[in-house]
């Protein structure tokens, strides 16, 4: 069996309809170690802070590293010197700072790079998509059709993430923090700077830290009792939903091709650090529980045994066999950015009256 097709029952209908990894984690202190889910801002009802469903002193699930943070967490490895040969390295000028697609929040559908002298040439791998060929978006964009990407703000065309991950927290108890800073000397006191004697100019002195200030009940991390574990699915059947139009052989080589990077994405090793306060690694004492199998539609889950520098060797002739597209550098346009503030030049379908239905804000978008 070649490199090329060891992986082809992945692409049939009666493959597997995903691949799950399922691992238990815990923090570097210990089961019982106090670490940081990420907060959110208040909205739409939630009153902002750790994401917990449930009861807060009981059972309960608390969102540690969100779909999306995680893909923006997997994405860049392919900016790296083991892996940037996979895809093309697509870099937007922007002033004095260069973005690559791969850090692009939107991907392919980000405003950085549809302010571009890409811009055409990605709305017609959109419209392409759109007719049943994704072969020009995985061109100019692969790592789109791994990670998912909504054309939101012009043509509207969408794919969904085949690889996806989630780490999520168990029965958590919340915990809360107070802190005191204290000045290096008693400015005021001491005759160095005047009483103030407006709030303004106390906000100011406490801004710039001229006077005490005390920091009491915010955010102190939380507890799980239940454990951690982190959830990662390749999703082949959508995988399979891939086409290079009508013809059979080029669909064959765009799916193997995404699916060599899907792979390589899967069976990376990610960071054990997540933010500040949050450095969670596996559980040695549930090493046993962890998962990592094929699931067919009949729900038979069966295990497998596949490494990352697999995964690599079959995206690499995958690659070599589609064909990866150019690597360039594009300046960031900056009348392209004020025409598509006003919305010129976009292929969104008009309401009655030349006006625009209102946008919803993609799902998966991050």
């Amino acid at each position: 069996m070649s490199d090329l097709n060891k992986f082809d029952k992945y692409l049939s209908d009666d493959g597997p309809a995903a691949l799950v990894i399922r691992e238990h984690l815990m923090p570097v202190e210990g089961k019982d170690g106090v670490f940081f889910p990420a907060t959110y801002a208040a909205g739409d009802g939630f009153p902002g802070g750790y994401n917990i469903d449930g009861d807060p002193n009981g059972t309960n699930v608390c969102l540690i590293d969100s779909v999306g943070a995680q893909a923006n967490r997997i994405e860049p490895l392919f900016a790296d010197e083991k892996h940037r040969d996979l895809v093309p390295q697509v870099v937007v000028q922007a002033g004095e700072k260069e973005v690559n697609l791969l850090e692009a929040g939107h991907r392919a559908g980000d405003a950085i790079v549809r302010c571009s002298s890409l811009q055409q040439e990605l709305q017609d791998a959109f419209k392409s998509l759109l007719k049943g060929d994704a072969t020009a978006l995985a061109k100019i964009a692969p790592t789109s059709l791994v990670f998912g990407v909504w054309d939101s703000r012009d043509t509207q065309a969408k794919l969904p993430r085949l690889v996806s991950s989630t780490i999520r927290a168990f029965n958590v108890r919340k915990l809360t923090r107070s802190a005191q800073f204290n000045p290096a000397t008693e400015y005021v006191n001491d005759k160095l700077l005047d009483e103030p004697t407006d709030k303004a100019t106390k906000d100011a002195y406490a801004e710039r830290g001229f006077v005490h200030v005390p920091a009491t009940g915010s955010h102190g991390g939380v507890i799980a009792t239940g454990g951690v574990r982190r959830d990662a699915v390749l999703g082949l059947a959508a995988l399979r939903h891939l086409h290079a139009a009508k013809d059979q052989e080029k669909t064959i080589t765009l799916r193997r091709y995404i699916l060599g990077l899907a792979l390589v994405a899967f069976t990376h090793s990610p960071s054990s650090y997540l933010r500040q306060g949050c450095l969670l690694v596996l559980d040695p004492e549930r090493i046993q529980e962890n998962e990592f199998v094929e699931v067919y539609a009949s729900g038979e889950r069966r295990p497998i045994k596949l490494t990352h520098n697999d995964a690599l060797q079959f995206a690499t002739a995958a690659a070599k066999a589609f064909g990866v597209g150019k690597s360039e550098t594009v300046p960031f346009d900056k009348e392209r950015a004020v025409r598509d503030v006003k919305g010129e030049g976009d292929t969104k379908t008009k309401g009655k009256k030349g006006k625009k239905p209102a946008e919803k804000e993609a799902p998966n978008a991050e």
